[in-house]
């Protein structure tokens, strides 16, 4: 029994003495629950609303007043008509818009019925439907303030929703782009950070080191393949997501191939970035694991919309590039758009491959040496 309990206090000391252990069992558990703490979030807030008045009128200021006084809406657009909405929509400056029917105050008052239409972006279906929740409950505390029930066969202030992208708000449209970008991070990153893990792991790596091939010749010589079988990867994804769940591509097919191989290169060059500050693959795939799985479910609006989050945690977003290909892959399935909407996101993902690569390129440089 003293063996026994001599055991157990050996293999307490092991794991507490080994930093990567001890990370991994008080580290990742605290990390994890911060994250999910902050980042898994039904309520919304700051949300940017167009409103187009089309009566002007004591009603129309006193429900505008009373939505954007609720502190989860923020008017960035007051228009005079509904014509631009398509285009704000498009470039993902607004998410929702308020649209007063003309002479909104004079049929609340005469005929005590009125409507005002609340159009949403329907990508996102589980933002929309909360939206339209918030802002239907705006309008029903306001129809409370007026006192008066309304009259048999008068509906009093109605909110008629417009999905607009996605009008049968499918659950595919917001999973499937999701997925696609969750697919192509893991296996590239994952099977990339292992290439060169496993070679030292095998023994290899000597073999390389007195070899003719330059530092960038064995990156590239390990990245080709991974980027071939990830492409493969995207062609079968978007065929199926179009031919079982019925998700459509409204813009260029070729344009969201060359985005999705640039995205791919970035993922590529991460996973090789792993790979030359890892010595075993299992630390490389633990890594990938944990340092990429999370960051890219909970932070890059795959699931909860990324301005409901802590100021803390939209600035880390900014690092992943799953966001940024995310609202790429929704703009051209989804909203038809074309390079000019997301340029700045991709010369975003640009930069990231860029600096990627060429720290990789040094640290295996210095590794070889």
């Amino acid at each position: 029994m003293n063996s026994f309990l001599a055991f157990v206090r050996k293999e307490f000391y092991h794991i507490l003495r080994d930093r990567r252990s001890a990370m991994i069992l008080f580290g990742m558990p605290v990390i994890q629950l911060l994250l999910f703490g902050y980042a898994i979030r039904n309520e919304i807030s700051s949300v940017r609303v167009a409103i187009v008045d089309l009566s002007h009128d004591t009603a129309t200021e006193d429900i505008t007043d009373k939505l954007l006084s609720s502190g989860y809406f923020i008017a960035v657009e007051n228009l005079s008509s509904s014509d631009e909405l398509p285009r704000l929509f498009r470039s993902g400056k607004i998410t929702e818009a308020i649209v007063f029917e003309n002479g909104f105050g004079e049929k609340l008052g005469r005929e005590n019925r009125a409507a005002l239409q609340v159009i949403t972006d329907g990508s996102n279906p589980n933002l929309a439907r909360i939206l339209l929740s918030y802002t239907a409950s705006v309008v029903k505390d306001y129809q409370r303030t007026l006192g008066d029930a309304p009259a048999p066969g008068a509906t009093g202030v109605a909110a008629e929703p417009l999905m607009l992208f996605n009008p049968e708000l499918k659950s595919a449209y917001l999973f499937v782009p999701g997925l696609i970008t969750l697919i192509l991070m893991l296996v590239s990153a994952l099977m990339t950070s292992i290439s060169i893990t496993r070679e030292k792991e095998n023994g290899t790596m000597e073999i390389l080191l007195v070899s003719a091939l330059k530092p960038h010749q064995i990156i590239i010589g390990k990245v080709v393949p991974y980027l071939a079988l990830s492409f493969v990867n995207v062609v079968t994804v978007l065929v199926i997501a179009h031919l079982v769940f019925g998700v459509p591509c409204r813009g260029s097919v070729i344009l969201l191939l060359l985005e999705s191989l640039l995205f791919i290169v970035t993922a590529l060059s991460l996973g090789i970035f792993i790979s030359t500050i890892t010595s075993s693959q299992q630390v490389a795939m633990m890594i990938s694991l944990a340092g990429l799985l999370l960051p890219t479910v909970m932070l890059s609006g795959f699931i909860f919309p990324v301005t409901s989050m802590p100021t803390p945690l939209q600035a880390l977003s900014n690092i992943i590039p799953a966001k940024w290909f995310l609202i790429i892959v929704r703009g051209i399935m989804l909203k038809g758009v074309g390079i000019g909407y997301f340029w700045k996101e991709t010369l975003i993902l640009g930069a990231m491959t860029v600096l990627l690569v060429l720290v990789s390129v040094k640290k295996f440089s210095i590794r070889l040496e």
